[in-house]
């Protein structure tokens, strides 16, 4: 049917029954009753544009000990470190939707100039929404950077019409390496509480997850979309603290729809405490109006989370956009 992504084909797994894929914890969302019920109760937070100018090219690398990541805004950021560019789910779109003036509209323009990126290496793909995956801008990396494209199982047969010729499928807790001209990086998808699909009929036919870099000077974790669950615990018995944790706080309101697979900040910052980050960084708010929270209620309910935990602004960031830092 059109929109819908090619489905996956492969063996049975504890959470693939041969046709569809499904989360280790109970998920129920978005029945036909949980989708009237929040329609005819919407309680929408304010959103307004905001007209800033992205920042300043990035350095084209870093060197040694250094990790740098960079917020482009929602769940696209550039991260750098020794021999290595990544880029998390990339979407430069002025719409997130199967057509270019179809679905939710930016509110906000992308942090960085698509033309003032370093060259990528690599693109930690977390699912198939169109949020998370652009075909335009995949398109474009394709064409002007040939990035090896690291995702959930099913995605690399969609990725193949878009052009994107290095795209490696994985199932939760398989890995890839990724060769920096340094020694080989491993690369594990990791398993989310989530879900996909892009048209009416391909829903949960391909694999979400997110994607744990095996980096020499510490790790990094990129979550992409997840509800709170035991998977954070799980990944630091199985990999270790991260040195680094992209997390979401956004899209979280009303909880009875997205509880189960959007994290509220305060499910986010315990998250963090969970994985043992040494630094998490705030992603997926601020830009694509996709829930009911506002514009600025996320980065407000987390530094409310915060403080109750006692968790410092320097242990769980909130990067403005365009910004790059250096993680400790």
């Amino acid at each position: 049917m059109f929109f819908n992504a090619p489905p996956y084909r492969g063996p049975e797994s504890d959470h693939f029954d041969g046709t569809r894929f499904r989360n280790l914890e109970s998920t129920t969302h978005g029945t036909p009753g949980s989708l009237l019920k929040w329609m005819m109760n919407r309680d929408r937070g304010p959103w307004t544009t905001v007209a800033e100018e992205p920042g300043p090219p990035p350095p084209e690398r870093v060197s040694g000990q250094q990790c740098r990541v960079t917020f482009v805004g929602h769940a696209t950021l550039l991260v750098q470190v020794a021999g290595l560019n990544l880029l998390t789910d990339p979407v430069w779109a002025e719409r997130v939707g199967p057509r270019s003036k179809v679905g939710p509209k930016r509110y906000r323009r992308p942090g960085l100039r698509f033309e003032d990126l370093p060259p990528i290496d690599a693109v930690l793909l977390s699912h198939n929404h169109y949020d998370h995956l652009c075909e335009a801008t995949m398109r474009r990396l394709a064409t002007e950077h040939q990035p090896t494209v690291i995702t959930g199982l099913g995605n690399a047969q969609l990725l193949s019409t878009f052009d994107v010729d290095d795209a490696r499928d994985l199932d939760w807790w398989e890995h890839t390496t990724l060769d920096t001209g340094a020694g080989a990086v491993r690369v594990s998808a990791v398993p989310m509480r989530h879900f996909s699909g892009r048209g009416p009929g391909d829903r949960d036919r391909t694999l979400w997850c997110g994607l744990h870099v095996a980096h020499p000077s510490g790790g990094i974790l990129f979550a992409g979309d997840t509800g709170y669950g035991e998977h954070f615990a799980q990944i630091r018995e199985r990999l270790g603290a991260p040195r680094v944790a992209l997390l979401p706080i956004g899209a979280y309101r009303p909880r009875f729809m997205m509880q189960a697979i959007h994290v509220d900040p305060a499910e986010a910052v315990q998250a963090h405490l969970d994985l043992g980050a040494t630094t998490s960084i705030a992603m997926h708010f601020g830009t694509f109006p996709l829930a009911d929270d506002g514009m600025d209620e996320p980065t407000e309910d987390l530094a409310d989370a915060l403080a109750e935990r006692g968790v410092g602004d320097d242990d769980f960031r909130v990067i403005p956009h365009g910004v790059g830092v250096n993680v400790p």
